[in-house]
Parts: C-alpha cells; structure tokens; sequence
C-alpha cells in the first residue's frame, strides 16, 4: 500500500505566463562559490541551498535618473515612465479565470514607491505555508547579484495571507539601464516557523562579558573544535563538513 504523501510545506501558484517556476537553491549557489568552499565550508553550502529561488516573470530593464523610474521590456522599442503597471496582456487572462466579482482585481506587475530609486516587483506568484510557517523573503544567499539594485528582505505569514509574492528594489545606478533577467534568481524564499522570530524567542538572549563567562562545557568545546584538530597536522581538510553530512544522512530521532 502506497503511503500517502505529506502535505506540502510551501505551495506555490505560477500565474503569469511563461513564469519560471521556483526551484531549491543549491548548495553551490547557481555553481559560483569556489571549490574549496563548495567542498569544506558547510556553514556556506547550507546557508546557500536555504529555500527556494524566485525569478522575474519576464526579462526587463529599469532606468533611474535621480528623480523618476523608466522601464522597457524586448517586446517594447522605447521606455516608459514607471508608475503602476500591469504585467503585459495579464489582466485579461486574470479577468477570465476570477470570480465575477473579482474581475478588474488583477494585482500590478510594478509600482514605483515614493522613495527615490525604489520600485515594487511582482514575482508572478502566489504561496501558501503550512499552518505557522511563514516565508522570508530576502537577497539570494552568497550568490553575487548582477549589480544596480539591492533588495528589501521581509516576512510574510502566507499561511494568513494569501496573495501575490511582491519584493522590493532599491536602484542603486542612475543614467544607465538595470536588467533583470527571468533565468537569474530574483530572491530566495526560506519558509521559517513563526515562533523562530517572536519576540518571547529573540527576547532569549544573553551576553557574556569576557573569557570569565565561558563555562567548563564552553571551554570543552573550543577544545574540541579549534585546538585539537589544529594540533594534529595530518588531519584531513573539512572536519566540521564531514561532521555535519554524517549527522545529515543520520539523524538522531529524538
């Protein structure tokens, strides 16, 4: 008998056409970290494979000259002032698969907001969490951007809010074009337990003021962590890597 699948833990709805779906980040960051990294460091590697990339539904280019945004996409021979726009032709297919009385509702593809520089991305997605697992929305992790914008991070409680996944740029470059490619990850999504960033968790913290504070068990680990394997010369390179993947592929049931 077939054992039935869990639920998801992350839904997410590709809406727009031709939109790229979401994928796993990978431990090795699109394959840009360098060997030694992508081999020893898994500190790195786990930070990078975090979640899930998300990517512009479409290829465009933004234009900032200080005070207003212009955008284009190839289907466009010219550039367009920015102000709320749809995503090209989608307003229609929206219209024919909603609601009657949520016709007219489509959300918008970009909006410029008030702060210089700054613009609002539509991912062409929705997403829905398991019950008390929200998303963060954040800059992709250890992978170098293209340059010419940087990105807000921000938690979204998606399984209270259903609605498009929206991120927003800050432009950094003004008098030449920013691209935004649809096959370059956008942002990366990394679904998070709600209680992880209350302030009854992050309200958890202590500060020790100086080596006095370290206990027996602080010095054993340090112990165990830096000394020892730095006083035996022939030890084989990623000792903490090997450590980790071991209690990856067996993990101790509690």
């Amino acid at each position: 008998m077939r054992a039935t699948e869990p639920s998801p833990l992350v839904q997410f709805h590709c809406v727009t056409p031709q939109c790229r779906p979401p994928q796993r980040a990978d431990r090795a960051a699109c394959g840009t970290i360098p060997t030694r990294a992508a081999r020893y460091c898994d500190a790195l590697t786990t930070a990078s494979a975090f979640g899930y990339y998300l990517f512009a539904p479409m290829d465009l280019s933004l234009l900032w000259d200080g005070a207003d945004i212009y955008w284009t996409y190839p289907a466009l021979d010219t550039w367009l002032l920015l102000d709320v726009v749809q995503f090209p032709d989608f307003s229609a297919t929206f219209d024919a698969a909603a609601p009657q009385a949520l016709q007219g509702c489509a959300p918008p593809f970009l909006t410029a907001l008030p702060e210089p520089g700054h613009f609002q991305i539509w991912t062409g997605l929705f997403a829905r969490t398991a019950a008390d697992w929200s998303l963060l929305l954040r800059p992709v992790a250890n992978l170098p951007g293209p340059g010419g914008y940087v990105a807000y991070e921000g938690i979204v409680e998606t399984d209270r809010w259903f609605g498009p996944l929206f991120t927003n740029l800050r432009l950094t470059r003004t008098h030449a074009p920013v691209k935004l490619s649809s096959q370059f990850p956008l942002v990366q999504a990394q679904p998070l337990p709600r209680h992880v960033y209350t302030d009854a968790s992050l309200d958890r913290m202590r500060t020790g003021d100086g080596l006095g504070t370290f206990t027996a068990q602080d010095w054993d680990g340090y112990r165990d962590s830096i000394v020892t394997p730095n006083q035996t010369p022939d030890r084989p390179f990623g000792g903490y890597a090997t450590e980790v993947r071991k209690r990856r592929r067996c993990p101790v049931n509690p």
